[in-house]
């Protein structure tokens, strides 16, 4: 059963190549969604797919790319709506 993951992470994860590799990460993982940057210095992540790789997905933000520090990420489960086709980052 395919859920939804709502991520905002905390730290130094703007400016950081956050969003690219959240985006290649999540597509390798063969999810849908999407990553955007907040006015508030943190990152939005909105993913839907199989638990066990969101799950996946959470562990990998918890590190990110090689110049982020991540203080935390505040994390919401939802049921999956099925309405994006790829995973892509918003501007």
């Amino acid at each position: 059963m395919n859920k939804r993951l709502i991520l905002k992470i905390h730290g130094r994860v703007q400016g950081v190549f956050f969003r690219d590799s959240t985006r290649r990460k999540a597509s390798k993982l063969g999810l849908i969604g999407w990553v955007s940057n907040d006015s508030d210095r943190t990152v939005k992540v909105l993913a839907e797919g199989n638990k066990e790789k969101l799950e996946e997905l959470i562990e990998w933000c918890y590190n990110g790319p090689i110049l982020s520090k991540v203080d935390k990420i505040d994390i919401e489960w939802q049921q999956a709506t099925g309405q994006f086709e790829n995973f892509s980052i918003k501007y």
